[in-house]
């Protein structure tokens, strides 16, 4: 593809709408369409460019390719048939779904969960989290042509997968995480098995560190491209990764800690250039981060003591009537579950806040005009966007 760089006092002027005057039929625009396809991070989803040369003028965010509506759906069900919706709206990390749903129903239904349960539950989303940024590995580097990433992230990725098979007896939907605790405790030798995928993953990301992080091809393409500004954080609500990259400490885990993290030694990684080679960074850094959460959660785990407590009978379960917000911080930022219930045995309303509505959508918009067609799918998967939270 030859590179040309148009004349950008020529690019099109903005109607009072907001919209892009532009005539397709001068032959100075084109219309492309990146995605949807799948597999990938951001496959199920499409952007709709309008290009001048080889640069981007306007980009237009189109979903709907994805099983969608979950929130409506959810209504029609009792609170326990939620749980295999739940973890739907955001498949590789779907424990988060299952915790915040967990904790909005025990708040309103006045049930604390036994301490030991919340140990057990703050590992399973470390263990997401880590699956979560392993996917991410593989999918940017696999935008800018290094397939091979992609292979050793998806290998590691497999062995936590044994590990959450080994506990919850699942790979993917776990579905373990409850009203009033968790199914049940850690398996005999887990710890031992557990530290051997742990070290099996730190040998993987030495490895992309080398091939990737010191690749002066991924250097040259990530450098300087795709800057949030700092003061654009709280205007798009960014959280998560896509903050701290700008320096930003936003971590709910510390501003606002919630199950056991107030007894875990650790600190936000954060990074200062707010590109996509820093956001990769502050991800691999904070994957890291989670390992060593991950062996101190189970250094300190107590092992004695109830993972459950007695709920009503589930299928008849009617929830007093209220409204609460139960968030957390899942691998791409904020996470939130906002739940009204009427008295019934049905939520009366169900809301999810995920962070890849925000940063795939009006943040995308933003930070995609002036970039190179060949750097759209870099940009894309750099803010880690998963579309069920934007269908939900």
């Amino acid at each position: 593809m030859s590179i040309f760089t148009p004349d950008r006092s020529q690019y099109p002027t903005a109607r009072a709408d907001g919209t892009l005057d532009i005539d397709l039929t001068s032959g100075k625009y084109l219309k492309l369409w990146q995605g949807p396809n799948h597999p990938g991070i951001t496959g199920n989803m499409s952007v709709e460019l309008t290009v001048c040369g080889d640069e981007v003028v306007e980009g237009k965010t189109h979903v709907g390719y994805l099983h969608r509506g979950f929130e409506k759906l959810m209504e029609r069900r009792t609170f326990i048939q939620c749980f295999p919706i739940v973890c739907r709206i955001c498949v590789p990390e779907p424990d988060f779904n299952e915790y915040c749903y967990a904790a909005a129903i025990e708040e309103l239904a006045g049930i604390e969960a036994p301490e030991r349960a919340n140990w057990i539950r703050t590992l399973i989303l470390e263990m997401g989290r880590i699956n979560s940024y392993l996917m991410y590995m593989g999918g940017q580097a696999g935008a800018l042509g290094l397939g091979v990433i992609g292979q050793w992230t998806t290998y590691a990725r497999d062995l936590m997968l044994d590990r959450f098979e080994e506990l919850t007896g699942a790979r993917i939907y776990h579905m373990f995480i409850i009203p009033g605790g968790v199914r049940d405790v850690l398996p005999d030798g887990f710890d031992k098995r557990m530290e051997e995928t742990l070290r099996e993953i730190e040998k993987t990301m030495r490895d992309v560190w080398d091939v990737m992080f010191c690749n002066a091809v991924f250097k040259k393409r990530t450098v300087g491209l795709g800057v949030i500004d700092p003061s654009w954080l709280d205007a798009y609500g960014v959280t998560g990764p896509n903050a701290r990259a700008a320096g930003v400490a936003k971590d709910v885990r510390k501003d606002c800690p919630y199950l056991v993290y107030s007894h875990i030694d650790f600190e936000p990684v954060t990074g200062q250039n707010s590109d996509i080679y820093t956001r990769s960074d502050v991800r691999r850094r904070d994957l890291l981060m989670s390992v060593d959460i991950v062996r101190q959660l189970l250094a300190k785990m107590p092992r004695t003591g109830p993972v459950t407590v007695p709920t009503p009978n589930v299928l008849h379960w009617k929830i007093p009537r209220g409204e609460t917000y139960v968030r957390g911080e899942c691998s791409r930022g904020e996470y939130g579950y906002y739940l009204v219930t009427d008295g019934s045995g049905y939520p009366r309303r169900v809301n999810v806040r995920g962070p890849s509505y925000t940063h795939a959508m009006t943040l995308l918009e933003r930070m995609i005009v002036n970039v190179n067609i060949s750097d759209v799918a870099s940009l894309m998967v750099s803010l880690h966007t998963y579309p069920p939270e934007i269908e939900r």
